[in-house]
């Protein structure tokens, strides 16, 4: 048989035999970004833009595309979802101190302002995130008041 047969099988029956294993799903729950929504007033249009194009990687609640059961995909979504959550995760909002909180706020109208967040990578799979521009400044706007009323929270302190 021809060696690149041969390694053709061989390539194959390894991609076969690795739909076997699979990284941990982020399966939480809506119910864990809760105390965020209402801690920093979110309303149904800031939720919905953080629904669409942040919450699958910055919560314990990712919902997953028809290919994210593929592996080798899936550990490429599990480690983006993995180092989203290091960043922020809104699911832990509780147990960030005030001075942390006010940090992640400033942080996230600075990515968005300069159009790093959401990924790239993120937005060519997941149409709905890509924002408009009146979403963006929505989203601006409301992290930016949020940010001040943390640091506000501080000096008074």
């Amino acid at each position: 048989m021809n060696i690149y047969i041969k390694l053709g099988v061989a390539v194959m029956v390894c991609l076969l035999l690795s739909q076997f294993f699979q990284p941990e799903d982020n399966s939480g729950d809506y119910e864990s970004v809760k105390s965020f929504l209402v801690e920093t007033n979110v309303n149904s249009n800031i939720e919905s833009i953080l629904k669409k194009a942040c919450f699958d990687c910055h919560t314990d609640k990712t919902v997953y595309p028809w290919y994210g059961k593929i592996t080798p995909i899936n550990y490429l979504i599990s480690h983006h979802v993995k180092e989203g959550k290091e960043h922020i995760n809104f699911s832990n909002w509780n147990n960030y101190s005030l001075d942390k909180k006010e940090h992640k706020m400033e942080e996230l109208y600075e990515e968005v302002e300069e159009k790093h967040m959401p990924l790239k990578s993120y937005k060519t799979f997941h149409s709905d995130a890509k924002l408009s521009s009146n979403e963006i400044d929505d989203l601006i706007h409301w992290a930016k008041k949020v940010h001040v009323q943390y640091k506000n929270s501080l000096y008074s302190k």
